[in-house]
């Protein structure tokens, strides 16, 4: 059974951001409620809601109960984080123009390195929350890829 039942991005509200990018998030989104680990260390199994948000320079992790009842925050840096998320914002543009240009080698390419970006990303996102919140690798990168959305919105 999935912790996360709810997943609110900080800016829900439309932003400008490409195709792509929405149809990134929409699929992560999904892919999340059908199937996650992502658990408070020591909390035992319960539904929880996760407001993800970036506020002064810092990405949080606002963790709520089932009924949307703070349980717990934890703020990471992003600095860590921002080459990751320039590489992700390159590949996407780079995605858009070879499907523009009908460049089905380029897009396959593209892909790949996108695959391996997200496991970068998974890797660094496990080894930061670690001791605080257990969730397994698709998990994270699940919710790599909203954070370079979020990140991406701002």
């Amino acid at each position: 059974m999935p912790d996360l039942h709810r997943i609110v991005l900080e800016d829900e509200a439309p932003a400008h951001t490409s195709p792509l990018l929405e149809a990134d998030r929409a699929q992560a989104v999904t892919d999340l409620l059908g199937d996650n680990r992502f658990r408070p260390v020591g909390r035992p199994p319960a539904p929880l809601v996760l407001h993800l948000l970036v506020q002064h320079g810092r990405l949080v992790f606002d963790i709520r109960d089932a009924q949307d009842a703070p349980i717990i925050a934890h703020a990471l840096a992003l600095g860590p984080f921002r080459g990751l998320i320039r590489d992700y914002e390159m590949l996407v543009e780079s995605h858009m123009t070879a499907v523009a240009e009908g460049r089905e080698a380029r897009i396959q390419a593209i892909d790949m390195g996108r695959r391996g970006l997200h496991n970068e990303g998974a890797e660094l996102l496990r080894q930061r929350l670690a001791g605080k919140i257990e969730l397994d690798f698709e998990t994270a990168r699940r919710l790599f890829t909203l954070v370079c959305v979020l990140r991406t919105r701002i």
